[in-house]
Order: C-alpha cells, then sequence, then structure tokens
C-alpha cells in the first residue's frame, strides 16, 4: 500500500512539475508575440495575452496544481464524455478565459 501511495505522489508531483513547464511556455510564448516587431497584427494581438498570462500566473498555477494528483471522472478510458474529458483537462477557468479572447 505504502509502495502505491509513493507512486502516486511521484506521479503527482511529476504531472505539477509538467504543467508548471506547459504555464511557463505559454506565457514565454506570448511574451515573444508582444515583444516581435515584425508583425504588427501578432504585437497586437499578444500584448495583450502576455499581461494577462503574467498578472496571473500565480492564481493560474494554482488552479492546475489544485486538480493534480486526484483520481479523475472522464466517462471511461476507451470512450471518454467529451464534456467531461474537456473540463477535466482544461482546469483554469482563468487561463481558459484569457486564452478565449484571442
Amino acid at each position: 500500500a505504502r509502495r502505491a501511495e509513493m507512486d502516486q505522489e511521484a506521479h503527482a508531483a511529476q504531472a505539477e512539475r509538467e504543467q508548471g513547464a506547459q504555464d511557463h511556455a505559454a506565457v514565454g510564448r506570448a511574451d515573444q508575440g508582444a515583444a516581435q516587431d515584425k508583425d504588427a497584427e501578432l504585437k497586437r494581438i499578444f500584448t495583450p495575452v502576455a499581461a494577462e498570462l503574467t498578472a496571473n500566473e500565480e492564481k493560474i498555477v494554482g488552479e492546475f496544481a489544485a486538480v493534480q494528483g486526484k483520481p479523475t471522472d472522464v466517462g471511461g478510458y476507451y470512450h471518454p464524455d467529451d464534456t467531461k474529458a474537456f473540463a477535466a483537462l482544461r482546469p483554469s477557468t482563468t487561463f481558459n478565459g484569457i486564452l478565449a479572447a484571442v
């Protein structure tokens, strides 16, 4: 039982590190789009996105961390329910809202 618990803790820690890396990658890409000067339209789109992601980074990371390591019902392994899977794979309402504005 302890071995399974340790495996679950290790998996949760790895998932949190990966999610943190993905969050930082999204912020970095938005920053790059905002900082470049070759395409004014991209700059116009990404400047507010980069600002919102940076301003809300702590909140976004917290929303992702809150769901790590917990079982999630997606309605089945081979034939998941689209609505449940969509919600499970996009747990940060803050992040989703920023991206929806693009």
